[in-house]
């Protein structure tokens, strides 16, 4: 790799010290390096957090300076330029930064010699339909979250696999994660952790009011549905669905939401050897 593009997180690098540090250091060995800040973003943008259109061609790999969240929402604004990303956490916890502040400069080596790999993640699309009119579209890296709209309370859900009933729910909510979202919001509320180059769904109930709720764990084929129903006293429900904890779409009782395998795939850089067990226990004994 030797043509790089940093966003840089401003909360994160206020003065911008790592990410000039850092496109020092790489154009010292004669690399090409630009970088832009993405933390300022009109209403009307199409995109989350950064703007495809500003990376230049022929880039190799970008690199993503703050934390988790970051390098998501980059993922997925940049998934149609299909560039590998590396994570440089400036935060706290990180599952999918790759590296951290004190290990900047050999990363940097690391990837000027070509010694690194490059994983494939998988990502979700859904799509929410009203009256059987598909309205909008998304694809999220995480998970999408159907919960009530703005307000605590429990909403009912109906949930199908292949257009085949599954079950139904009064809960607070449900999560959709992908393999890469296991160790997120689903791992919070008592979600099972599944290995990223896993090819899987994840559907997590948000404290069901029923008895014996367990995730659910689909192949990466199925179609997921999940239809709104009805709020107290049969009124008319609001709810919304929230792509990566980002984008909301509102949804209403009838409203239905199909979640698939997306497409395209996420693509990261990684550097080390080490297993995701051995990288989740480390991170998670911190």
């Amino acid at each position: 790799m030797h043509r790089f593009y940093l966003i840089t997180n401003t909360i994160k690098d206020p003065d911008l010290s790592v990410t000039h540090s850092i496109m020092n250091y790489l154009m010292s060995k004669g690399q090409t390096c630009t970088y832009c800040l993405e933390n300022k973003r009109n209403a009307h943008d199409p995109f989350r957090y950064t703007n495809p259109d500003n990376i230049p061609e022929g880039t190799d790999c970008i690199l993503v300076l703050g934390g988790d969240g970051t390098l998501i929402l980059s993922a997925t604004d940049t998934i149609d330029r299909q560039i590998p990303l590396l994570g440089i956490n400036l935060g706290t916890l990180g599952y999918l930064a790759e590296i951290d502040r004190t290990s900047i400069y050999p990363a940097m080596d690391h990837l000027i010699r070509g010694e690194y790999m490059i994983e494939q993640r998988m990502l979700l699309r859904g799509t929410v339909s009203r009256a059987g009119v598909p309205c909008e579209s998304d694809i999220a890296l995480n998970d999408i979250v159907i919960r009530k709209d703005e307000a605590y309370g429990t909403i009912e859900v109906k949930n199908f696999v292949n257009d085949a009933y599954l079950n139904s729910y009064k809960t607070d909510g449900i999560i959709i994660s992908t393999p890469t979202g296991s160790t997120g919001y689903s791992m919070s509320v008592g979600g099972p952790i599944i290995s990223p180059g896993a090819n899987l769904f994840l559907m997590t109930p948000l404290a069901a009011h029923v008895l014996n709720t367990r995730s659910i764990v689909l192949p990466c084929e199925d179609t997921i549905s999940v239809i709104v129903g009805p709020g107290r006293d049969g009124q008319r429900e609001k709810a919304a669905a929230y792509f990566d904890g980002n984008k909301k779409v509102a949804m209403t009782t009838g409203d239905r939401i199909d979640i698939r395998r997306a497409d395209k795939t996420a693509l990261f850089v990684k550097l080390d050897n080490h297993s995701f067990l051995e990288t989740l226990s480390r991170k998670m004994s911190n």
